[in-house]
């Protein structure tokens, strides 16, 4: 059974940096695509960045700040924030997709920017 499950959101000053980690477990197969994914309450979910294939595309809003990196085997992936803003304050969530294995979404975590 494959489980996501994220680490590293908490607080941050504006300005300041996290770095957040995200592994889905359960699977010998390597996912084709993983991505991470804000929400904020009330708002449409957001792509922040995501890794398809060969490919990394991110959010406009994050582009410049975030970077996202896989490790080049199994299926971890993280995502350096830096030069966060207060906007930047959502849930974290991490979603794996394998043409074999299907949609797997984790819990989520959750980062705060303020000061």
């Amino acid at each position: 059974q494959v489980q996501v499950v994220e680490s590293g959101g908490g607080l941050a000053q504006p300005g300041g940096s996290l770095r957040l980690s995200c592994t889905a477990s359960g699977s010998t197969v390597r996912f084709y695509n993983m991505a991470w994914h804000r929400q904020v309450p009330g708002k449409v979910r957001e792509l922040v960045a995501e890794i398809r294939g060969d490919k990394i595309n991110y959010g406009d809003s994050v582009k410049g700040r975030f970077t996202i990196s896989r490790e080049s085997a199994g299926n971890t992936v993280y995502l350096q924030m830096n030069s966060l803003k207060p906007e930047d304050t959502a849930a974290y969530l991490c979603h794996a997709h394998g043409f074999r294995q299907g949609n797997y979404w984790g819990q989520g975590t959750q980062v705060t920017v303020s000061s």
